[in-house]
């Protein structure tokens, strides 16, 4: 009788601030060969537009990156690049937030975002337009910032200024202070390129679930900084839409709104400020996705397995696993998820797709211990799956009251 090959497909997010994409499949697949060193494994690292976008797609489309020295979000210079694309069509450059402005470039004693800046993304996309890009497209993720874009948007150009015709000082925190956008500065190369945003549909720059209330405390945000960055935001679309906003409405429809729709919460509302100059804000896995096939390569596995850094109640609002998951339960495909850690909701995940979760620490340790040996966690944990489930296939092959065969 010939034996069934295991046919897998690895498809993985990075760990933040530990491992790319990449590398986490690569550490799963290591742990798979320890107990099926026959499966036919399908690597397939993701990316959401976080740490890591610009290289994937870059690789992906037969592209390079770019070098550059850009404004970081504490407004020291920092080290970062984008990608130009290969292939035909316009030169599309590909901007990743948090090369430039993203948490881990801030450091812990100054993780303020009343204070942080994404004016280093609007320098970002003044390089792609100068290396010749005439589409752009920006990776929303993994940010340190909450001010709404509004660096990104003086770094093309925009004055942003209070009541006394003063320039607003970098970050969320002075947003309140807002009273008029001069956009009469801004790069004149906008309006002929081709701005797209890459982000979180789920992520709305305002309201219950604005921006500054789900993300603000994760960057160092106090409750009192919080309602003072919701303020901010909320001043923030008010004026875009009066002074900035009508000069790039589409002609072919109404425009965004600035507020609640889809994605200008993104990476801190930086999808707002970008949508005020006519970007369109995409939901993420409708670009990054495209090109890898992905649905027919998860329809061809036995089983999917997939990882992401921590699971929790937000996976299932955009995360990797929740997309994969989804995509794979429309083939009927079982999903296995590991994870860095696991938080409050996630048990929410087997409601889109995922049929096993488990985390792979083996033990209580510091956080710096488990991101130095996140790759080896990540291999245990994959084989010790893999045994169980080899158990359960065992068991399940045996009629009731037969003897299990050694």
């Amino acid at each position: 009788m010939t034996r069934h090959t295991h046919r897998i497909a690895i498809a993985p997010s990075g760990f933040k601030e530990s491992l790319s994409a990449a590398r986490v499949a690569e550490a799963i697949a290591a742990g798979v060969r320890r107990v099926a060193p026959d499966a036919e494994l399908d690597l397939i690292p993701l990316v959401d537009g976080g740490e890591g976008t610009a290289e994937a797609l870059a690789l992906a489309g037969g592209g390079r990156l770019v070098a550059c020295t850009a404004t970081g979000p504490v407004g020291d210079p920092v080290s970062s690049h984008f990608a130009l694309l290969g292939g035909p069509g316009p030169l599309t450059a590909v901007v990743e937030m948090a090369a430039v402005a993203g948490l881990a470039l801030v450091p812990p004693d100054r993780r303020h975002p009343g204070a942080t800046t994404t004016y280093g993304v609007g320098e970002l996309i003044r390089a792609a337009l100068d290396a010749g890009a005439r589409r752009v497209l920006v990776g929303c993720g993994d940010s340190g910032t909450s001010d709404g874009g509004a660096g990104a948007l003086q770094a093309l150009g925009a004055r942003l200024t209070d009541r006394h015709g003063r320039e607003l000082r970098p970050g969320g925190g002075s947003l309140h202070e807002l009273e008029h956008i001069d956009p009469s500065g801004l790069d004149p190369r906008l309006a002929d390129a081709d701005l797209l945003v890459a982000c979180n549909p789920y992520n709305v720059l305002c309201g219950k679930r604005g921006v500054a209330r789900v993300f603000g405390p994760q960057k160092g945000a106090t409750p009192a900084e919080v309602e003072l960055l919701s303020a901010g935001l909320e001043r923030l679309a008010a004026v875009l839409t009066r002074d900035l906003a009508p000069a790039f409405a589409p002609s072919d429809g109404a425009p965004v709104d600035l507020r609640t729709a889809p994605g200008t919460g993104a990476s801190g509302g930086l999808g707002a400020g970008l949508a005020s100059v006519g970007a369109r804000l995409l939901p993420r896995y409708d670009v990054l996705l495209d090109g890898l096939d992905l649905d027919a390569r998860l329809a061809r596995a036995d089983f999917v397995i997939t990882a992401e850094g921590a699971l929790d109640h937000q996976t299932v609002r955009g995360k990797i696993p929740a997309e994969v998951a989804r995509r794979a339960q429309a083939a009927g495909i079982p999903v296995l998820v590991l994870a860095g850690t696991i938080g409050p909701g996630a048990q929410d995940v087997r409601a889109v797709g995922v049929d096993a979760y488990s985390a792979i620490l083996p033990a209580p340790m510091t956080l710096g211990e488990a991101i130095g040996r996140s790759s080896e966690f990540l291999a245990d944990a994959t084989e010790r799956a893999m045994r169980i489930m080899a158990l359960g296939t065992r068991l399940a092959s045996v009629a009731p009251g037969s003897p299990v065969a050694a």
